[in-house]
């Protein structure tokens, strides 16, 4: 399927053209096409909001301002939930929250209990691979991310550092200027 049902253009927009880094680097487009499958395929299992979780697949780091150490960049993408609530039909109050929390604190290193929250935060560390960190199924939130065969899986492609090609062919020509 395609991921122009899930992500409207002017989302990618307004994702894209505020990130500072390099759009295909570590914490770039490849890594939000990853944690969009991750999330997406965890959903499945648990009942998470998929609108929500593809949401934050694509702003959960797109206000980054390093690849290393950038503690507020999960608050800064947060800050976005409002102007994504004029862009997003279907992105109530309800979900703009869940949204917020998600994406606010999905570096705090917590584990949490909503179905939602916990699959973003699991499509996330699901791709930690990519720089070079395991994940530890103590801290994924959901029984679905814990299975070994997930992990492993996420792993492999987060390691070999993987692009789904709907990044390439839809996401990309946004990072580079295109798609207006």
């Amino acid at each position: 399927m395609s991921s122009a049902a899930f992500v409207p253009p002017d989302v990618l927009r307004l994702a894209i053209g505020g990130y500072k880094l390099d759009p295909f680097g570590t914490h770039g487009l490849g890594h939000w096409g990853r944690v969009f499958e991750n999330g997406l395929s965890l959903a499945s299992l648990t009942g998470a909001d998929p609108l929500v979780v593809t949401l934050f697949a694509v702003i959960h780091d797109c206000r980054r301002w390093s690849e290393g150490s950038d503690w507020d960049h999960g608050l800064r993408a947060s800050y976005l939930v409002p102007e994504l609530c004029e862009l997003v039909p279907g992105l109530d109050a309800p979900r703009a929250e869940l949204l917020r929390v998600a994406c606010a604190h999905h570096t705090d290193g917590v584990l949490h209990d909503d179905p939602t929250v916990g699959t973003c935060w699991d499509a996330d560390r699901l791709d930690l691979g990519r720089v070079g960190i395991r994940p530890r199924p103590e801290l994924l939130c959901t029984v679905a991310a814990r299975v070994p065969s997930e992990i492993e899986a996420a792993t492999k492609r987060a390691v070999e550092e993987a692009v789904p090609d709907f990044v390439r062919e839809e996401w990309g020509p946004f990072a580079l200027g295109g798609r207006d």
